[in-house]
């Protein structure tokens, strides 16, 4: 068998390739458009993206971040993107092993990425990725060394009741909705795939990130008080480190108690 850095290297390169599809769904998901058809093309001149100028990251890189065509800037989130999505596959093969998890990781930290990016962007978390991901990640669970669909069940209703009721409250209390229910979808989604212990650690990991944002862009004027920030950000974050690292961190956490 080769050695584990040959399939680190491997899940990096296909990362790279499904980093690239997430741009795409990030790009035409929220305006309800196909991921599949037609080919990609500049949005500002409508030129269709040759195949040597597809090249993850490498392209972006020769052509200077510009359209080929007319100039016009392309995103650095696209090799943003590109470059995550390969750190994240290569990360599970490093954490999990050449496994059935990791390649259930994998694909659950690419689903997270997309997520953020796109409430980032259009401060949207579509049901096109959340509700298949909950159901995904139930299906899943066989494969999963923590796997247990019981488990999985519980992390799905307790992501999503939390949220709920934390929504509900700061409504009743502040007359205006404090997040919507794509949040709770997504909370449900990662509950779904780390149980009742992964939705603690994303919710303390997002809180706490979600808090020294805030605290930071209303410091500096970037934002108001009643200003939205994307939470799916933070609870993607949350995730990943729960993915990752959330039963090291509850093992550390219960030794000190």
């Amino acid at each position: 068998m080769p050695p584990i850095e040959f399939f680190v290297v491997y899940a990096a390169l296909v990362g790279l390739i499904v980093g690239s599809y997430l741009n795409v769904v990030v790009h035409r998901l929220p305006h309800q458009q196909s991921t599949v058809v037609p080919r990609s093309r500049c949005p500002q001149c409508g030129a269709a993206i040759r195949a040597r100028d597809n090249l993850p990251v490498l392209s972006w890189l020769l052509l200077r971040g510009r359209c080929r065509d007319c100039g016009a800037r392309i995103s650095v989130r696209y090799p943003l993107i590109e470059l995550l999505t390969a750190a994240l596959f290569a990360g599970a093969v490093l954490r999990f092993g050449v496994s059935p998890t990791a390649a259930a990781g994998a694909l659950f930290s690419a689903a997270l990425l997309a997520l953020a990016a796109i409430d980032v962007e259009h401060f949207l978390l579509p049901d096109r990725i959340t509700l298949p991901g909950i159901g995904l990640a139930l299906a899943a669970q066989p494969l999963l060394v923590w796997g247990s669909l019981a488990g999985a069940l519980q992390g799905a209703l307790v992501g999503a009741g939390i949220l709920l009721v934390m929504a509900g409250l700061w409504e009743l209390l502040r007359g205006v909705e404090g997040m919507g229910l794509g949040d709770v979808k997504m909370l449900a989604m990662i509950g779904a795939f780390l149980g009742v212990h992964g939705v603690v650690v994303t919710l303390v990991f997002a809180s706490f990130a979600g808090s020294v944002v805030g605290i930071t862009l209303l410091a500096r004027g970037s934002i108001e008080l009643q200003g939205k920030l994307p939470f799916g950000l933070f609870l993607a974050l949350g995730g990943a480190i729960a993915l990752f690292a959330g039963e090291p961190l509850t093992r550390a956490y219960l030794a000190l108690l």
